[in-house]
This record gives C-alpha cells, sequence and structure tokens, in this order.
C-alpha cells in the first residue's frame, strides 16, 4: 500500500504583529518537527521573504495543534494547523493591571458607558 502525502498549515510568529503562515504537503504519519523541518527548509528554498527563518529559532518556541500544546514528536494529521508559540515576555495579568492602572477606573469596563449623573459602575 502507497503511503498519500497529507496537507498541514505550519504557523509561527519571530516578532510581535508578524506572524508567517505556509502550507506543506507531507508524507502521513510525519512528526511536528519533521513538518518544522520541511518547512524551514521550504522558506530557505523560497528566499523570496525577508525572513531570517533558521531552524534553531524555531525549535526553542512550544509546538501546538489548533491551539493545544503537544510534543515535537506528536504524529499530525491531515488539515491540522500547527503552531509555534513565542515564550510571553509580560504575564497577561500584570499588563492588565498596568493598562487599568495607566488609563483610569473611568474609561474601562463596567465604567465605560455609563449614563450622565449616574453613579460609578451603573
Amino acid at each position: 500500500m502507497v503511503e498519500q502525502d497529507i496537507l498541514v498549515t505550519l504557523c509561527w510568529s519571530l516578532g510581535p504583529r508578524h506572524v508567517q503562515e505556509m502550507r506543506l504537503q507531507v508524507p502521513n504519519g510525519s512528526t511536528v518537527a519533521f513538518v518544522l523541518e520541511q518547512g524551514v527548509a521550504q522558506s530557505l528554498k523560497s528566499q523570496g521573504s525577508t525572513d531570517d527563518v533558521s531552524l534553531s529559532s524555531l525549535q526553542f518556541q512550544q509546538p501546538g495543534i489548533w491551539g493545544k500544546p503537544v510534543p515535537w514528536n506528536q504524529v499530525v494529521q491531515a488539515d491540522d494547523r500547527i503552531e509555534l508559540y513565542r515564550p510571553l515576555k509580560v504575564d497577561p495579568k500584570v499588563a492588565r493591571r498596568q493598562r487599568f492602572k495607566r488609563q483610569g477606573k473611568g474609561r474601562t469596563g463596567l465604567f465605560a458607558n455609563r449614563k450622565s449623573g449616574s453613579a460609578a459602575g451603573y
């Protein structure tokens, strides 16, 4: 029996607001690590992009499939979206507290659309 190729999507981001996405045709039974190697090889071959993509820079990111973290040896299925997650630089809870402190309570959350003359929070 002949193994068939499957289509998967590989997505990564080396910086904020800069997402790279490519569709790859890989053999059935491929792992996340193999898909990453194929994606970097294809990206380097096309050299039309201005990205500094290297295998070593992407291997330190956490892999996931459809938003769920997976190990590098996870076998991919047809139409999977393999994502590589950068580590967070700031804890989201801390960032929200800092934004709230900067903006003040009058313009955010429950207090954004209050009727004139009413008490705060209503």
